[in-house]
């Protein structure tokens, strides 16, 4: 990549059409180019975009293919995201990405980040609409370096079709964020004359014939359209729940520095005669005021027309009174008493939410995963204001809502979503189920291409898990993933449910059946929970049962108690493994005397499960016990990511993931010209090798015994060998390949079809279609979503889930007993003792 930058064609405005090979093409619109470098971040070149192609910020999604891939978008969610893409075009000059979203960038309304370089160089409209469409047929890795950045000029903004110029956007190159906020800020300060801060305020002077008391009539002439909402607020303090109206601090100080700010606020309030040109101008400035100078205020009367208080610590003389002049169309203070007599002990000021939440979003946008811990130490180190966790809480709700959306509204757009997803993926099978008051309740998705990949790739195998969202709604990730041939977790189906219980994971199952309805015997493996068990079995016919390997052994560590003995305690969790992946009962039985004999409470814990449900050697279903890794962690990580945003970009994210994996894999197996994927190639090789040192002896035309250390029968009708290798992995075992070497037999027609390159690419050989413009549904179709049923977020009390409570009963987890260090009784301490002394 030249010079360590890559310049993004920027296409907008357009549509993307499918062709008849099943590729995408993008028609219409414009096309601009944006340089960034390996140090861009994702924040930064979103903004440039926003507001270079005058899209809404939150709405603007970007997208990309990848190389060689034309009928797959990747979107770029976040900074990792953009780096990956970054990596994908290395070598390459130009990558074409797609800009969808709202119309109408607000400047006033967004307040810019500035304290670092963007790493966005150069933004320019490269060409008029028509020109996008020869742009997005070209593969980005092959295209040659077309016209630079550089040397695009205002004449490519010509339109043919009417033969007028649009406006040439320039951006200095040399220029960061930071001068682009002043010279906006300098234009803005010489069209309105003044420097000071001003709150936008329509007033409308209603006239009258009959001349109304000097009270009423100073309301009439201050009170305006915008202000009649502000009239019904009557607050009595300036606490969290204070007045509303507070001006973005963070967007209009974001050049200066916490210090810089406080001493600016020190003379936000000068005293008698000083005036605002509204109320909320007024209210800003004495929030600001206060806290400067560290001391907490309470109103005394905080009206749209007058405003009066004092300092809250008793006995204190500082207090004010400012009202609105009609005649000079001020809000002025009118009397101040300026002397603070409560002495330095009680000044701590005690911020609006309004003031909090601009503070929060500035930080969030520095860096989005600030704890709430972290941003308190930060803000009473910065303005030496004292929160609890429920402000600074509060805070960082209100700062991601105004930053990505509100949480609310992502549930009134799950129609909309469902029907556009299922409009993309044909085939598909996704459920949205709501209760009678509107609440969510439960969505299922299962995608056309995870059907068609667990159907005709992977072995009859899901394994059932699930994982919080950690959203403030609590909702439940349900999950049922297959492996492919390389013991690689492949999706088959998810469900967001409000509650995890009995009643969520049979209606998950049932629509899972719905789903992957086959004549397949499946074997289905989860945690220990007797409940899910006896729904799994009620709701698939033939259908086998077992316990997850990794929750077994995470349970039987947590369990363990001393004394140990013999090899100790490190022993134990082979020796489990070791029981578990045992082909047969009396190598089961020597694992388990290995445990007993270093703990004997150890051994009673394991065989208190029943070998059945999760021994290789006594399991009847599809061998699993070797899947020692949780399945679910893939799910957790990729929702760690983005778990602050809203459930529709949760989703996207979700979505995302999934397409991603399966297009890198569908890549990567094209490489591949082997029979079996390339690590069941090389346990075929390894096998092989050991096979030249035995001796094959023919008992019968199916029948033959092999000798070497020990002696075994190959059963050629079966595909078994006694030593059960063949059996338990799929693969011929070496006794099997020495057969097959004596007669002439082909390895690869004894191997499992499932551990082919044809099955494998079988599994990742559809994709799953993503939604355009995930943030907002098209103004052509808001109406629609608008008269479709409401949506509304389920109930955010959290309980203890069925399976929690269930699963410490079956394992048998006790609480820790208390003793008495006094009497050494047990059920109490030494100070509910009643012995006596």
């Amino acid at each position: 990549m030249g010079k360590g930058k890559l310049i993004l064609i920027c296409q907008s405005g357009g549509e993307f059409v499918t062709k008849d090979d099943g590729s995408l093409s993008y028609d219409g619109g414009e096309a601009n180019a944006v340089a960034i470098n390996p140090e861009t971040h994702f924040g930064d070149l979103k903004l440039k975009l926003a507001e270079l192609l005058n899209l809404e910020y939150k709405s603007l999604s970007v997208k990309y293919f990848l190389p060689g891939n034309k009928q797959t978008l990747i979107t770029i969610c976040n900074d990792k995201d953009l780096k990956r893409m970054f990596d994908f075009h290395e070598g390459s000059v130009t990558a074409d990405v797609f800009v969808i979203g709202t119309s109408g960038f607000d400047r006033e309304a967004f307040a810019i980040e500035t304290g670092r370089a963007s790493g966005i160089k150069l933004a320019e409209t490269v060409s008029p609409s028509k020109a996008s469409k020869a742009l997005v047929t070209t593969d980005p890795v092959s295209t040659p370096a077309g016209p630079s950045a550089a040397n695009l000029t205002p004449n490519s903004l010509a339109d043919p079709a009417d033969g007028t110029a649009h406006s040439p956007i320039t951006y200095d190159v040399s220029a960061t964020p930071a001068d682009t906020v002043k010279k906006r800020r300098r234009a803005a300060s010489r069209k309105n004359s003044t420097d000071a801060p001003t709150a936008a305020v329509t007033k409308t002077v209603r006239k009258t014939k009959k001349m109304a008391p000097r009270r009423k009539r100073m309301r009439k002439d201050y009170l305006t359209e915008s202000d009649d909402d502000m009239e019904e607020e009557r607050d009595t303090s300036a606490g969290l729940d204070g007045t509303n109206g507070a001006l973005d601090v963070a967007s209009e100080f974001n050049n200066l520095s916490p210090e810089e700010m406080v001493a600016m606020w020190k003379d936000s309030i000068t005293g008698v005669g000083q005036e605002f040109k509204s109320v909320i101008e007024f209210r800003d400035a004495l929030q600001r005021f206060s806290i400067a100078h560290r001391f907490r205020y309470k109103f005394k009367k905080n009206e749209t027309s007058r405003a009066s208080g004092m300092c809250a610590a008793e006995g204190c003389s500082w207090s004010f009174y400012a009202s609105w002049v009609p005649s000079e169309r001020v809000f002025k203070i009118k009397k101040m008493n300026e002397t603070h007599t409560c002495g330095e002990s009680s000044k701590t000021a005690h911020p609006t939410k309004n003031w909090l939440v601009s503070i929060i979003k500035d930080k969030l946008r520095e860096s989005p995963h600030h704890k709430p811990k972290e941003i308190s130490k930060s803000i009473l180190r910065d303005f030496g204001v004292t929160l609890n966790y429920s402000q600074v809480y509060r805070g960082i709700e209100g700062a991601r809502e105004q930053l990505q959306g509100s949480y609310k509204e992502a549930y009134n757009q799950l129609p909309w979503f469902c029907d556009k997803l299922l409009e993309a993926n044909p085939g598909s099978f996704i459920k949205l189920l709501i209760d009678n008051d509107k609440k969510f309740q439960r969505l299922f998705i299962s995608f056309d291409a995870s059907i068609h990949g667990f159907q005709n790739g992977c072995r009859p195998l899901l394994f059932l898990d699930s994982t919080s969202l950690r959203s403030k709604y609590h909702e439940i990730l349900l999950t049922a993933t297959a492996l492919d041939g390389d013991d690689c977790i492949f999706p088959v189906a998810f469900a967001i449910v409000d509650t995890e219980n009995d009643d969520s994971w049979n209606w998950f199952l049932e629509e899972l059946r719905s789903a992957v309805s086959s004549s397949r015997s499946i074997t289905f493996v989860s945690d220990k929970q007797k409940g899910l068990m006896e729904s799994v079995l009620k709701i698939f016919e033939n259908a086998h049962h077992g316990y997850s390997i990794y929750h077994l052994l995470d349970d039987f560590m947590k369990n363990l108690k001393g004394p140990f003995h013999g090899e100790g305690k490190g022993s134990l969790p082979v020796n489990f493994l070791a029981a578990a992946c045992a082909a047969r009962l009396d190598s089961f039985r020597m694992s388990a005397e290995q445990v007993k004999k270093v703990s004997s409470n150890a051994f009673d814990w394991m065989m208190q499960i029943a070998p059945e449900y999760w021994t290789n050697a006594a399991f009847k279903g599809e061998s699993y016990q070797h899947i020692t890794f949780d399945v679910a962690e893939s799910y957790a990580n990729w929702i760690e990511e983005v778990w602050e945003l809203p459930l529709i970009q949760k989703l996207e994210r979700l979505l995302c993931k999934m397409t991603e994996m399966i297009n890198n894999r569908r890549m990567n197996s094209s490489g591949w010209f082997t029979k079996l994927i390339p690590s069941r190639e090389q346990l075929v090789k390894d096998a092989s090798r050991r096979a030249h040192y035995l001796k094959v002896l023919f008992s019968s035309d199916t029948l033959f015994e092999v000798q070497g250390d020990s002696t075994h029968v190959v059963d050629m009708n079966k595909r078994d060998c006694s030593c059960l290798v063949w059996k338990a992995t799929g693969l011929p075992c070496h006794h099997a390949i020495a057969v097959f070497n004596s007669t002439g037999r082909n390895v690869y027609d004894y191997c499992s079809r499932y551990f082919t390159v044809d099955s494998y690419r079988s599994t990742y050989s559809k994709s799953i279609n993503l939604v355009e413009a995930i943030f907002k549904p098209p103004a052509k179709e808001k109406a629609s979503v608008e008269e479709a049923e409401q949506v509304l977020p389920p109930s955010s009390t959290r309980t203890p889930t069925t399976h929690q409570k269930r699963r410490r009963k079956i394992l048998g987890i006790e609480h820790r007993t208390v003793t008495c260090t006094k009497c050494k009784g047990i059920g109490h301490n030494k100070l509910s003792c009643k012995e006596t002394s």
